[in-house]
């Protein structure tokens, strides 16, 4: 194919594009234009268009109207694999690793160097390495099952994977929603690398720190039509949000109650201890209190709340729940009426989601024993049940009845959070819950969570963004290297006071005593 035009020519170009799924449109009449040896931020709350706009242009999603150039010629993807072979290649949130295969076989899964009709595992390991080495992974092994990665590093593996196909254009739907601080600054480096080589990327993240930081261009879409494209620097966030959302945010946090809670705890945490990840941990949270866990990430948050769930094994120490010793061997018991625990899991596709089923069906998964009439459902009453949760969440659905995978990110991460509420769970355990999901629907999960507690729910709260830490939480657990390092509350909850926690330096004028 030919590269017509100079660098100020459209590589990719959309026009009239629209797409629908039965009475909700996705995309109406979108005119959009990418550049190479530019970095293109396409931003929007989620259900915006932007993720059908990438599958488009990916090959997933076939338009139902409109047409595509590529280097100024007309294309037509009916799969990923036809994209691919024009360039087109996409890093999306949900990944797309094989979990029982090699890293080295994830990332030639679909172009594995040969030899004699063999697949050259000696020359597909060095290209593996090489790979692995550019996305800042030197110190993963390419023979190492991909199920045995964080899911940090697994999303790294995604983008070593998709350089391994030669991108023209490269497509990153939200692939560093779970990386660390440290992991997003070496992918930055990279794509501005790869920027300067003539790539067309683009680029979807709800965070605007990383928007500001990498965005050469930016295209708002709304309600599946495109709003206007700029370059990055000649907006303000707040007029990028507002033409995101198309309303004011007045205020991002709800606000917190006037004092801390401090009523007889809920829960009670003592010597939590689990292999080398958890080392003796204490803590306490009563109900109507937020607690939040934070700190560098894979300093054992996650392990804490997989252990309150029953997901690990070997577990030692003491739980108590209402003052009574909690027997916590497995899921089933901590959502037990006796514990009333759920937990939200980190990725929803995978641990939260039943994608192929309906959204009423995965709503009601988890407590469909209250919708029991004798042995039977009762259809009346779980229907109510559904369009309860449906409008107390404002979840955006064209029908319950359809797949839950047709819904946008927040939405289904709204099903999530909705399906525990279900159960009537009095301690929620929630394992970065607005990683992926846009402003808007931020904010609303954020009340919800404060009107939770204000009914009397117990949060754990654990989050990658320290923001939400300070904004949300009544007081914070900072974990490192699987210990409590400090405790704050109150007015020492405070960036400053958090990055330091976390990096273990030391604090001057800061209390420990608000431990409980």
């Amino acid at each position: 194919m030919s590269d017509r035009g100079g660098a100020d020519a459209p590589f990719l170009e959309m026009v009239g594009i629209a797409k629908h799924y039965g009475g909700v449109h996705a995309l109406q009449d979108v005119d959009f234009a990418c550049r190479r040896h530019s970095i293109h931020a396409v931003l929007g709350e989620n259900g915006a268009g932007k993720s059908t706009l990438i599958k488009i242009a990916a090959g997933v999603v076939r338009p139902d109207a409109g047409t595509m150039r590529l280097a100024g010629e007309e294309v037509r993807f009916a799969t990923p694999p036809e994209a691919m072979r024009q360039g087109i290649v996409c890093v999306f949130q949900e990944l797309s690793l094989v979990p029982d295969l090699s890293v080295a076989d994830n990332i030639f899964i679909t172009q594995p160097p040969g030899k004699w009709g063999f697949i050259d595992r000696r020359r597909q390991r060095r290209r593996a390495e090489a790979l692995l080495a550019r996305v800042g992974c030197e110190d993963i092994d390419p023979l190492e099952r991909a199920r045995n990665l964080p899911l940090s590093r697994r999303q790294l593996v995604e983008l070593a994977t998709a350089l391994a196909r030669d991108p023209k254009v490269l497509i990153l739907d939200e692939a560093t929603s779970a990386l660390t601080a440290r992991d997003v600054d070496a992918v930055f480096r990279i794509l501005r690398e790869l920027r300067d080589e003539g790539l067309a990327i683009l680029y979807i993240s709800h965070r605007m720190t990383e928007i500001e930081a990498i965005a050469d261009t930016c295209s708002v879409f709304r309600n599946g039509r495109h709003i206007e494209t700029f370059p990055q620097a000649d907006r303000s966030r707040d007029e990028i949000v507002h033409m995101m959302i198309g309303r004011e945010i007045s205020q991002v946090y709800p606000p917190k109650p006037a004092a801390a809670t401090n009523g007889t705890p809920s829960l009670e945490i003592e010597n939590l201890t689990w292999q080398d990840r958890l080392r003796d941990i204490s803590l306490t949270a009563a109900p109507g209190e937020i607690v939040g866990l934070g700190g560098l990430d894979g300093q054992g948050q996650r392990e804490l709340l997989l252990a309150l769930f029953g997901a690990l094994r070997g577990v030692r120490g003491t739980v108590r729940i209402d003052g009574r010793r909690a027997r916590i061997g497995s899921p089933a018991q901590a959502k037990s009426t006796r514990n009333g625990i759920a937990m939200i899991p980190e990725d929803r596709k995978t641990e939260g989601l039943m994608l192929p089923m309906s959204v009423r069906e995965n709503l009601t998964i988890a407590g469909l024993s209250k919708m029991m009439r004798h042995v039977v459902i009762d259809p009346r009453r779980e229907g109510a049940r559904v369009d309860e949760l449906v409008e107390r969440l404002n979840i955006r659905v064209g029908n319950v009845r359809d797949a839950v995978a047709s819904l946008s990110g927040g939405n289904q991460q709204k099903v999530v959070i909705a399906k525990w509420l279900v159960t009537e769970a009095r301690i929620l355990l929630l394992m970065d819950p607005t990683r992926g999901i846009d402003v808007g629907t931020k904010q609303e999960l954020y009340g919800l969570m404060r009107q939770l507690a204000d009914e009397g729910a117990t949060i754990l709260f654990y989050t990658s963004d320290y923001d939400e830490l300070v904004g949300m939480c009544d007081r914070v657990f900072i974990l490192y290297q699987g210990a409590v390092q400090h405790v704050f509350a109150g007015a020492e909850i405070s960036e400053r006071n958090i990055v330091r926690a976390s990096l273990n330096l030391s604090l001057e004028d800061v209390s420990e005593d608000a431990a409980g």
